[in-house]
């Protein structure tokens, strides 16, 4: 398994026989033998359990799992690993969802300006 963010490969673990993430339609669990396939991964958890039994948990943002025979890549915008679970949730809540709110703050104001931009552009083409 593979957890890729956009500028570096956040993890790759060997031996996963078990993977749980958070899905729009729900959780979702992968088995090694499960059918090929992918699915649209929301802020939350990811759980994995290694051949030695341990589970380990994943704080992740948006983004795809891909399962590709005994292959999965999960691509997701942020992700934060190597705490208690306790703190993963609090870090999802905190600071991935705020991230979420940041960009679409981000997104509305750089609508509004490109909208300036053509009405102004607009007008300047009229005015010839």
């Amino acid at each position: 398994m593979k957890i890729l963010l956009p500028n570096k490969v956040f993890a790759e673990v060997q031996g996963v026989t078990k993977i749980g993430v958070e899905t729009h339609a729900g959780a979702y669990g992968l088995l090694p033998h499960r059918l090929d396939g992918t699915t649209g991964l929301i802020p939350g958890i990811l759980s994995y359990e290694t051949e030695s039994g341990a589970t380990n948990y994943v704080a992740v943002d948006t983004g795809i799992l891909v399962k590709s025979g005994y292959e999965v890549l999960i691509a997701v915008r942020n992700a934060v690993g190597g705490a208690p679970l306790e703190e993963l949730r609090s870090v999802v809540e905190e600071e991935i969802l705020d991230l979420d709110k940041s960009e679409v703050e981000a997104r509305s104001t750089m609508a509004r300006l490109e909208s300036g931009f053509i009405r102004n552009f607009q007008k300047v083409i009229d005015d010839r």
